[in-house]
């Protein structure tokens, strides 16, 4: 039973060992020129000014989650869409069909609420 996971076990080794070569090897042949500025904080090549701890609104986050949701809802009609011709052939279509169009009033009906409540304003 254990014999089948022999190779992948192999694998996993060789790969662990070539990664602890790579940092040992590109830590002792490396040259190490320390200054100022490769010590600093380097985020979207801008020079980090300010205070780390900015107060940020919350809107900003509901509507990275409302993203993230709509995101995640969307991968589910693609996945529709790429199993439908198969979906069909089994004679359920147009059942599948009127429980997308379910799924999508639902999904207009949640970003039309959205909206109207200012839920996609995060800037203010």
């Amino acid at each position: 039973m254990l014999t089948q996971y022999v190779p992948i076990m192999i694998l996993l080794g060789l790969v662990t060992a070539f990664v602890i070569a790579a940092l040992l090897i590109s830590n002792l042949v490396g040259r190490k020129r320390l200054n100022a500025e490769k010590n600093s904080a380097y985020e979207c090549g801008m020079e980090a000014v300010g205070n780390a701890r900015v107060r940020i609104s919350i809107h900003y986050y509901l509507v990275a989650v409302l993203f993230i949701l709509f995101d995640v809802e969307a991968l589910f009609l693609v996945l529709w869409a790429s199993t439908a011709k198969s979906l069909t052939a089994s004679g359920h279509g147009i059942l599948i069909f009127l429980e997308v169009v379910a799924f999508v009033a639902v999904l207009a009906l949640t970003l039309g609420y959205v909206w109207r409540k200012g839920g996609l304003e995060w800037d203010r």
